[in-house]
Order: structure tokens, then C-alpha cells, then sequence
């Protein structure tokens, strides 16, 4: 009997956030529309998903908490963001933190979603993960953004790929790794440790849990001086220190 009222309960705050999150982004989206129709104008269309993610979260009982490990990142400078990514929760949290100018690195499937998929189009880099030639396009389109000064954001585990969290899919891509050496911008490191309890990937049915959706961004990792024969030890760097926090921030022992 508990475990079915949990369950009802549950579902009834599921409904409650997903009303919150549909409502927040009709609010927004002609506003940001306008701004999608001119690439000057983009930055602002990007600030509305910043609106909308102030408002979303404390509406739909998830607190985000930011903790900042060592020198905050430059708002005004480029970096490559390497969050862990174990709940599709974890785009709409990436919204939160970050006051900078940013392109997400996501799959193309997004594009089908009604409005979202629209914004993402016009406002972020699109890949196949199965296709070389859309792999190679969003390297270019990603480097490019870095030459302009926009940051980007990308998963360097290739999408929801873990068994078993907070334990890391691994080996990480290279993909982050070599556009940040190549552009000579810091790689930043951000663990999520919470959001596979807050949006579980697995199981039938998909219900949101509420509460702290915790944000830890690690000091900018620079690449100034690396080269191509440095990117497996940055990748390695930068995997370690995540699982370390994971397992920290989790209550887990690291393995002997």
C-alpha cells in the first residue's frame, strides 16, 4: 500500500513539473521565437532559456544549489563545458549555472520535439552520433562557435550511456578534448550528481523525484601550450576528476 501511494504521489508531482515546464516555455517561446530570427539577436534568445530555467526549477521543487570549486569561469571567455550526463534532466539544469553565451553539442532527435526542437535547430549544433559526416560537421560548426567566442557545452560520454551511476561511461570521447586544445580555451569539468535520482533514465515509466539538483563547476582546466599528443591525459584528467566527485558527492567509495 505505501509503495503505491509513493508511486501515485509521484506521478502527481511528475504532472505538476510538467505542467510547469510546458506552461513557462509557451510563456516564453513567441518572445524568443523573434529573437531565433536574426543570429545578432540569438544571445537574447538564449537568455530567454535562462528565464525560463530561474523560473522552472524552484517552481517545480527542484532547488538548483551552485558550488564553485576554485576561480569562477570568465563570463566573457570561451570555454568547453564537460558536464557528466546521466539524465536527460541534465540539459534543462545546464541552463541554470552558466551566465555565458553557449551552444550545446546534442543529438539530433531533438529537433522533433514541437517548439524545443526549433529553438535547438536555430540555436544549437545538431549531431548524429552514427553518421561520421554529421560527427565531423559538429566538430566544425563547435569549433567555429569557439572562434567567436561562444562557448560550448558537451557530454564527453556521448550521450546517456552509464549502467550503472554515478559510475562513468568510459572511455570519454575525444571530441571535447580536441576542439579545446585546438582553440587553445579552457576546459571546464561540472558534476551533476544528482540528477539520475531526480529523472532516472531507467525503468517504464518516467516520474520526476523532487529535490536539491546540485551544480559543482571545477576550475577552468587550461590548454594553452597542449597539443594534440597531450589530449589523452587532458581526457583522463578531466574523467577522473568527475568520477572522484561523483563518488563524493554520492557517498561511494573509490575502487582500490
Amino acid at each position: 500500500m505505501a509503495g503505491l501511494l509513493k508511486n501515485a504521489l509521484l506521478t502527481l508531482y511528475s504532472l505538476w513539473a510538467a505542467f510547469w515546464f510546458v506552461f513557462l516555455y509557451l510563456f516564453i517561446f513567441p518572445i524568443q521565437y523573434i529573437f531565433l530570427q536574426k543570429p545578432a539577436w540569438k544571445p537574447r534568445a538564449h537568455a530567454c532559456n535562462r528565464l525560463w530555467a530561474h523560473l522552472f526549477f524552484p517552481l517545480a521543487g527542484l532547488p538548483v544549489q551552485v558550488e564553485y570549486r576554485g576561480q569562477r569561469p570568465d563570463p566573457h571567455q570561451a570555454y568547453v563545458f564537460t558536464p557528466n550526463h546521466f539524465s536527460y534532466l541534465d540539459i534543462a539544469v545546464m541552463m541554470y549555472p552558466l551566465p555565458h553565451y553557449f551552444a550545446f553539442v546534442g543529438k539530433s532527435e531533438v529537433r522533433k520535439i514541437p517548439m524545443l526542437g526549433y529553438m535547438f535547430a536555430k540555436l544549437h549544433i545538431q549531431v548524429s552520433r552514427q553518421e561520421a559526416a554529421s560527427r565531423t560537421k559538429a566538430l566544425q560548426k563547435s569549433v567555429a562557435a569557439l572562434r567567436s567566442g561562444r562557448s560550448v557545452v558537451i557530454f564527453p560520454e556521448g550521450g546517456i550511456r552509464a549502467e550503472h551511476p554515478p559510475r562513468l561511461f568510459e572511455p570519454f570521447k575525444d571530441g571535447a578534448f580536441r576542439m579545446a586544445i585546438g582553440q587553445q580555451v579552457p576546459v571546464v569539468p561540472i558534476t551533476l550528481p544528482d540528477n539520475f535520482r531526480r529523472l532516472p533514465d531507467k525503468g517504464r515509466r518516467v516520474r520526476l523525484h523532487p529535490g536539491p539538483v546540485r551544480v559543482i563547476i571545477h576550475e577552468p582546466i587550461p590548454t594553452a601550450g597542449l597539443t594534440e599528443a597531450d589530449l589523452p591525459a587532458l581526457r583522463d584528467r578531466v574523467f577522473h576528476l568527475l568520477q572522484q566527485t561523483l563518488d563524493e558527492t554520492n557517498g561511494r567509495r573509490r575502487p582500490a
